[in-house]
């Protein structure tokens, strides 16, 4: 056998293997966040220290929604996704950390009662989207901005039902709201209705109220946002 087709089989033979990967990925996350009914996604930086301010307010905000009876779902790792983990945990809710495999090691925080790792950040995705009624975007890094837009785009796109993203700090989302009302609008690459999907919160006290204003006006049967069918 030529070197060539020799490499060409080994190639198919390694992308059949992380075929089944990706989806037992699926399926485990299915399967373990399948009885998930109520639920709020939080991101941030994982850089963000525990004496920090934007920690301490992701930790009351999990608090205060899961007094509420929702639980919450995190990328699992430290910072903010520690803080809004820790949140739930201390208020007795169901605290969900969904970790990724990471070059320089991502650990699992130790308050996410329910954990679950990934390799795949679109699997992880899914999980984020499918399994939460609304979103709570603290400041954050690339990945924080990732998640962010992914949601938007499909709410945009009408890929999903619409829900509630709330950004948590004007003083740093204003000017990317400043920016995507003043140049991305007037230059007509989205619509005006697509400003809507985003609002501002200073406060955890705001921020669960505008999740909870926000997902009442979902039909109660359509809490959970549905990837829509092919």
């Amino acid at each position: 056998m030529k070197y060539r087709d020799r490499y060409v089989l080994e190639n198919i033979a390694d992308d059949a293997w992380r075929m089944f990967r990706i989806i037992s990925e699926f399926v485990d996350g299915f399967e373990i966040m399948g009885d998930v009914k109520k639920a709020i996604s939080i991101f941030g930086s994982a850089r963000e220290e525990k004496d920090a301010k934007y920690y301490r307010a992701a930790e009351k905000t999990a608090f205060l929604l899961s007094k509420k009876g929702y639980s919450i779902i995190t990328g699992g790792g430290g910072g903010i996704m520690e803080a809004a983990n820790k949140g739930a945990y201390d208020a007795g809710g169901t605290s969900i950390g969904l970790n990724i495999e990471l070059p320089h090691e991502q650990k699992p925080n130790k308050y996410a009662n329910v954990q679950m790792g990934f390799r795949y950040f679109f699997a992880r995705k899914v999980m984020f989207v499918k399994y939460a009624g609304a979103f709570i975007v603290f400041p954050g890094g690339f990945g924080t901005m990732d998640e962010l837009f992914e949601a938007a785009t499909l709410i945009q796109t009408r890929k999903i039902k619409p829900f509630p993203i709330v950004f948590y700090g004007g003083e740093y989302w204003n000017g990317l709201m400043d920016w995507i009302k003043t140049k991305m609008l007037p230059d007509g690459y989205i619509s005006p209705e697509d400003t809507g999907i985003f609002s501002v919160a200073d406060t955890p006290e705001e921020a669960a109220r505008a999740i909870i204003s926000g997902m009442k006006k979902i039909n109660a049967t359509k809490m959970r946002p549905k990837i829509f069918k092919s």
